[in-house]
């Protein structure tokens, strides 16, 4: 479902970030049930364990989830009145502009000091923190699959994609997980068998 990403509906848009963001999770959950040791290793060439990995995710989301939250509760008060049916028709879903999110080490991404992981984080509270991101997600796609989403925008400097609405910054995090999941898996080749 997500390969096409060529001309399609605002419907199979929807469909999409939600199977995107759905897949993303369940295949960064299990590693929370991987050996202690396995999730502190750290890659030869430097840079986080499994564990700070995972600390990151959830603290990305945490942030991106406070502009998606604010920007659902102002397209939901757009709605009021507006044509949802011709906006959605007028839609044209562009998810190919979001493709390097998913790649790690695409581009040069400098995050915020509040982002960095400081291997302090509680492992149960950060898998119970993304469970919780993930249904706040897929409510959040619920309450908008009328096409109120797009009415509002928000400013994404990174990968200077500039504005985003409510649908694409949901897809934004589910990529940001995919892309993280990449460098656990680069992580966890580098243990001895």
């Amino acid at each position: 479902m997500v390969a096409n990403e060529k001309n399609m509906t605002f419907s199979d848009y929807l469909r999409s970030v939600r199977f995107r963001l759905i897949t993303s999770h369940a295949a960064v959950l299990p590693f929370f049930a991987f050996p202690q040791e396995r999730l502190d290793y750290r890659p030869e060439a430097g840079g986080w364990t499994v564990a700070e990995i995972l600390e990151h995710i959830g603290l990305t989301s945490h942030y991106l989830l406070i502009i998606i939250d604010k920007s659902a509760l102002k397209a939901r008060r757009k709605a009021s009145g507006t044509n949802l049916a011709q906006t959605v028709a007028a839609a044209d879903p562009n998810p190919e502009r979001l493709q390097n999110i998913s790649r790690h080490r695409s581009f040069a991404w400098s995050r915020p000091e509040h982002m960095e992981p400081n291997g302090l984080a509680d492992l149960q509270n950060v898998q119970d923190q993304l469970v919780d991101q993930l249904q706040r997600c897929l409510n959040h796609l619920q309450d908008l699959e009328d096409g109120a989403g797009l009415l509002h925008t928000t400013t994404m400097t990174v990968d200077n994609l500039g504005r985003l609405n409510v649908y694409e910054y949901i897809d934004f995090l589910a990529r940001h997980v995919e892309r993280h999941l990449t460098q656990i898996r680069k992580t966890l080749n580098e243990l001895p068998k």
